[in-house]
């Protein structure tokens, strides 16, 4: 797999595995399952994994640890802080300085590793300036803790302000044919600005775009997806024609659904890194398999048509209030 570069020097894979989808609630965890495909990932050259502390509450950096021990100096690890759980029912943002310090401390325990390749504020805390965040990251870095940092889902002026602090090398937030907000809001252009490079989650439109999902009834009961508004019944028969425009184009490339928008955010640029999520080996290889496409400036333009700016119907998340405006 070609290496691509995030920020000033971070090389990694042209795709990389996000790992939630190890531990999503509501599932059972196969942590067996999980460590092998992790673990068939590194054999395919994949090199960026992306975990977070809130995922599995905690389990998920666990499971990533196990997978990579004797095999660290083969993976490129990324982290993230920032969400609490105070209760069963509560998550709140906290970035204070303080908690900065001890959730770095605490992942570098569960993913049994002496730095973080890369670590993210996972959102943008409201009530702590940015610039008081990233003071405290910084430390991280000098301290030998953490060598490359990054934000998710913030706006390009938040970016602006925490690279005045300490450079940025990556920003990840939600990009794809189903999202296509970073284009629209500044924060691609700010990303190229700034020299950092950009990883986006949920390439596949939250697996939307494999047109493996007809009906809503394909979820399970539990699954994470009924609740977010472009699933909901008002919503979803839009979706779906969005996505059959997508797979006919699929079928006169000869490639899958899934594929084809994957390559088309590996098109987007040699500073683009997606992380597909999976838990299965076969669907892994098929990700890995987009990443040596290439797209015509025709299938571009189809693709544009098939899915502009601003076609998929309802908001990314039933609560919008930590994604930063």
């Amino acid at each position: 797999m070609h290496p691509r570069t995030l920020g000033q020097g971070l090389q990694v894979s042209a795709t990389g595995l996000g790992c939630m989808g190890f531990t999503l609630p509501g599932s059972v965890v196969d942590e067996p399952g999980a460590i092998a495909t992790i673990r068939h990932a590194l054999d395919a050259g994949v090199t960026l994994l992306d975990t977070a502390d809130m995922y599995g509450a905690h389990r998920n950096e666990e499971i990533v640890g196990r997978a990579i021990a004797g095999r660290c100096d083969e993976v490129v690890l990324a982290t993230k802080f920032g969400f609490v759980r105070n209760s069963p029912g509560e998550v709140v943002v906290n970035c204070r300085p303080d908690h900065v310090r001890s959730a770095c401390d605490a992942s570098l325990s569960r993913l049994g590793v002496s730095h973080l390749d890369l670590y993210f504020q996972h959102r943008v805390d409201p009530t702590v300036p940015v610039e008081e965040t990233w003071g405290a990251l910084a430390e991280l870095v000098t301290a030998g803790k953490v060598r490359h940092l990054g934000l998710s889902e913030a706006s390009a002026s938040t970016i602006r302000r925490a690279h005045a602090v300490h450079p940025v090398t990556a920003v990840e937030t939600e990009w794809s044919l189903w999202t296509r907000d970073p284009e629209a809001n500044g924060v691609v252009a700010c990303v190229r600005e700034l020299g950092a490079g950009f990883v986006p989650y949920s390439p596949m439109g939250r697996g939307m775009l494999s047109a493996q999902i007809r009906s809503v009834e394909d979820l399970g009961p539990d699954d994470y997806r009924r609740g977010l508004p472009r699933f909901a019944p008002d919503n979803f028969p839009a979706n779906l024609a969005l996505v059959d425009e997508l797979a006919r184009t699929a079928v006169r490339r000869g490639v899958t659904p899934g594929q084809l928008a994957l390559a088309w955010v590996l098109a987007q640029g040699d500073d683009v890194v997606p992380i597909p999520g999976t838990t299965r080996i076969a669907h892994l290889d098929a990700n890995i398999a987009a990443a040596d496409m290439m797209l015509t400036a025709d299938d571009l333009s189809a693709l544009d048509r098939a899915a502009p700016p601003g076609a998929a119907h309802g908001d990314r998340y039933a609560d919008m209030s930590t994604i930063d405006p």
